[in-house]
């Protein structure tokens, strides 16, 4: 995404104990795993889709959002 997108990535990445204390908690940030696209949480304690993913970097940047992809389009059927 950084690379289609004028964005810049950070990735945290600690040991799943360090994100359980009390000091993080005291943090109001999400659960982790998380994504968040500014101050947004698009999603906390799971995965993110792809579609997903550029949809709400879209919104933030204010450009059109894509179009679905049509295996996105299926799996969103099939359920």
């Amino acid at each position: 995404m950084g690379q289609k997108y004028e964005i810049q990535i950070e990735t945290i990445s600690k040991p799943k104990a360090e994100y359980q204390t009390d000091e993080y908690f005291e943090l109001d940030l999400p659960v982790a795993p998380a994504v968040m696209v500014d101050e947004e949480i698009v999603v906390e304690g799971t995965d993110v889709s792809e579609d997903k993913l550029e949809t709400v970097i879209c919104q933030h940047l204010g450009i059109p959002t894509p179009k679905p992809r049509k295996k996105e389009m299926l799996e969103r059927l099939i359920k």
